[in-house]
C-alpha cells in the first residue's frame, strides 16, 4: 500500500476496497480496474499531502480512477466497444461524486461483495487467499508470498492467474448457500490481514496499525451479515482480544517486549471487554471451531491481572482441543508452550520434537526452543536457537529482540 503523509495512508487503505468495488461493480474489469485504482491512489499520495484531501475523498478517488479505467478501456478497441455499451447503461450522474456524507451505494456491501467474489468457488484455495489479500487487504504480493512461505514470482503469478479466472464474473453478493461455503476462505484471509498488521512479517515497524484495523472493520461487516455465525464472532472476538495488547506490546524506541514483560495497566480494557462477551456468544452459536478457541485462549491471557496468574493449565485444555480440531503447525507451538509453561521447560522442548517435520528450520520453532533452553538452564544452547531466529525472521523489532536476548547469555 502506498505511503503518504497526515494520515493519507491510512485513508487511502480504507477506501481501496470500497473504490475497487465501485470500479468492478459498475465495469466487470477486475485486472484493469485495479491497475487504474493503482493510478488513483499515486496520484492521491502525491496530491492530497500538498493541497489537502478532498471533502469526499472516496468519491474523488472513484472519479479519477474511472478516468483511467475509461483511459485504458479505449487504448482497445474491444474494450472501448464495451465501454461505450456499459456508458448506455450508465445514469448520467454516474461519474459525480455525492456531496460529504452521502453515498450512491453501501460501502461496505461493496467491500463485502468485493471480498466474496475474491473467493470465488472457481479459483483454488490458495489463489482465493492471495487475491483478497492483495485487492481487499491492500498487501504487496511480496508481503502475500512472506505469509505464505512461496517466492514472489510464485505468488504474482497465481493472483494473476486469480484475476483471469473471474473476469466476467458478475460483481454481486452470492446466493446464502454460496455464500455460506465460500465463509471459511473469506474468514481465514481476514485473519491473515489482521496477522500481517498485529505483527509485521518485515520492515522496521512490528504493528502495522492500519491493517490491523482494516482486518477488524471488515469482520465487523461479515457479522452484521451473518450475525448468527459463531465463527465470524468468534474471529471478532480474537481480533479484539489479541489488539488489546498493542499499547503494551514495544518499548519507547520500538522494541519488542513479551507478553509475559508487558504492562498489563496500558491494555485497552474496553476491547477486553468486548472480546471476552464476544467469546461468550461464539461459544454459545454451535460447536467451537478454530476462531472461538483461539479467542477463548486469548480471553484467558487478558483476564490474568499479572503473567504468574495466568490460568496455563486451562489454556492448554484449550490448545488439546485446538490442535485435534485444526491440527496446524502453529497451533501445536502454542501448545508445545502452554505445556511448558503447566509442565517445565524440559516437558516442553519434548513437545517441539514432534514439530521439527512441520516447522523444522523456521524461526517461531528456533525462538520457543531457545526460550524453553533458556528457562531449562541450557544457556549454550539457546544461545544458538536465539541466534537461529534472529537470521530467520524478516521483521527488524522481531530481531532486534532476539539478538538483544542472546546477548544476555554471552559470558
Amino acid at each position: 500500500m502506498l505511503r503518504g503523509a497526515d494520515g493519507t495512508e491510512d485513508l487511502l487503505r480504507r477506501h481501496a476496497p470500497q473504490v475497487l468495488g465501485a470500479l468492478v461493480r459498475r465495469y466487470g474489469h477486475f485486472a484493469t480496474a485495479e491497475d487504474a485504482v493503482q493510478e488513483a491512489l499515486l496520484a492521491a499520495a502525491r496530491q492530497w499531502p500538498d493541497e489537502g484531501v478532498p471533502d469526499n475523498p472516496r468519491g474523488w478517488l472513484i472519479r479519477v480512477a474511472s478516468r483511467r479505467l475509461v483511459d485504458q478501456l479505449r487504448a482497445d478497441e474491444a474494450r472501448r466497444r464495451r465501454e461505450e455499451d456499459a456508458a448506455l447503461l450508465t445514469p448520467r450522474d454516474a461519474f459525480t461524486a455525492p456531496p460529504p456524507g452521502e453515498s450512491r451505494a453501501p460501502s461496505d456491501d461493496d467491500t463485502l461483495t468485493l471480498l466474496f467474489l475474491c473467493c470465488h468457488p472457481a479459483l483454488t484455495p490458495a489463489a482465493q487467499v492471495a487475491l483478497t489479500l492483495r485487492a481487499v487487504g491492500g498487501l504487496t504480493t511480496a508481503e502475500i508470498a512472506r505469509a505464505h512461505l512461496a517466492p514472489e514470482a510464485t505468488m504474482a503469478q497465481r493472483i494473476s492467474r486469480a484475476k483471469g479466472r473471474i473476469k466476467g464474473v458478475p460483481f454481486r453478493q452470492p446466493v446464502p448457500a454460496d455464500r455460506d461455503a465460500r465463509l471459511a476462505v473469506v474468514l481465514q484471509v481476514l485473519y491473515l490481514i489482521f496477522n500481517e498488521g498485529y505483527t509485521a512479517t518485515s520492515g522496521d515497524a512490528l504493528h502495522r496499525a492500519d491493517l490491523a484495523r482494516e482486518a477488524i472493520r471488515l469482520t465487523r461487516a461479515v457479522r452484521r451479515l451473518l450475525p448468527g455465525e459463531g465463527a465470524v464472532t468468534g474471529l471478532l472476538a480474537l481480533m479484539l482480544l489479541t489488539e488489546a495488547r498493542t499499547a503494551a506490546r514495544t518499548g519507547p524506541h520500538g522494541e519488542l517486549i513479551p507478553l509475559d514483560e508487558q504492562d498489563r495497566g496500558r491494555w485497552d480494557r474496553r476491547a477486553i471487554a468486548e472480546g471476552t462477551a464476544l467469546v461468550e456468544e461464539a461459544l454459545s452459536q454451535g460447536p467451537p471451531g478454530a476462531y472461538q478457541l483461539q479467542a477463548a485462549i486469548a480471553a484467558l491471557h487478558d483476564e490474568a491481572e499479572r503473567a504468574e496468574d495466568t490460568d496455563w493449565p486451562q489454556i492448554l485444555a484449550l490448545y488439546d482441543v485446538l490442535v485435534r480440531r485444526a491440527p496446524e503447525p502453529m497451533a501445536g507451538l502454542g501448545r508445545a508452550v502452554a505445556y511448558a509453561m503447566a509442565h517445565g521447560p524440559r516437558a516442553g522442548l519434548g513437545e517441539l520434537a514432534a514439530l521439527e517435520e512441520q516447522l523444522g528450520g523456521h524461526y517461531r520453532l528456533e525462538a520457543v526452543r531457545a526460550h524453553l533452553l533458556e528457562k531449562a538452564g541450557d544457556h549454550e544452547g539457546a544461545l544458538a536457537a536465539y541466534r537461529a531466529a534472529a537470521k530467520g525472521t524478516l521483521s527488524g523489532p522481531e530481531a532486534h529482540y532476539l539478538r538483544t536476548r542472546a546477548a544476555r547469555l554471552l559470558p
